[in-house]
């Protein structure tokens, strides 16, 4: 098999058309952004104004991105905060950012979602000995991003 033809695009208003298109079809880190433009084979300068003109056109804007991550990995993947986080560093957010995106997730719905997820895992073990059972538990509950307070809080809360 062949590997596709990538696109190059040379004139930045070409460009800027697609990228406007790429950014209204969901929400994009400027770095995801980034990253698409040096793909279509745009220069450096370029790169940055268009950039520029998305963020002016409000096409891009990193605290709707951000927030629109933590509420999707959250509600979506059930993810925790430490694993939410790191996949926004990935995207270069800045710390500021994450920690204000961060801080729309309800503490409530937060360890109620934690919960289910220890529950629901609890359900699907075979292993017969408490303390293995519980290494178990908390090990996919610190795989799935949970702090390690929380999720020692909730297995001791709880008869799993």
């Amino acid at each position: 098999m062949t590997a596709p033809k990538s696109v190059k695009i040379t004139d930045e208003k070409v460009a800027l058309a697609k990228a406007e298109h790429y950014c209204a079809y969901q929400e994009r880190s400027q770095q995801e952004v980034r990253n698409k433009l040096y793909e279509w084979g745009l220069w450096t300068a370029a790169v940055e104004n268009i950039i520029s003109q998305l963020i002016e056109g409000n096409f891009l804007n990193e605290a709707r991105f951000a927030h629109a991550y933590v509420q999707g990995k959250f509600r979506q993947k059930n993810w925790g905060k430490i694993k939410i986080k790191q996949g926004l560093k990935l995207k270069n957010v800045s710390p500021a950012l994450i920690k204000k995106a961060l801080a729309g997730i309800n503490p409530d719905h937060y360890m109620a979602t934690l919960h289910r997820t220890i529950e629901k895992k609890a359900a699907l073990l075979t292993e017969k000995d408490p303390y293995k059972r519980r290494y178990k538990l908390q090990q996919y509950a610190y795989s799935r991003g949970y702090e390690t307070d929380l999720t020692a809080e909730v297995l001791k809360n709880s008869e799993l």
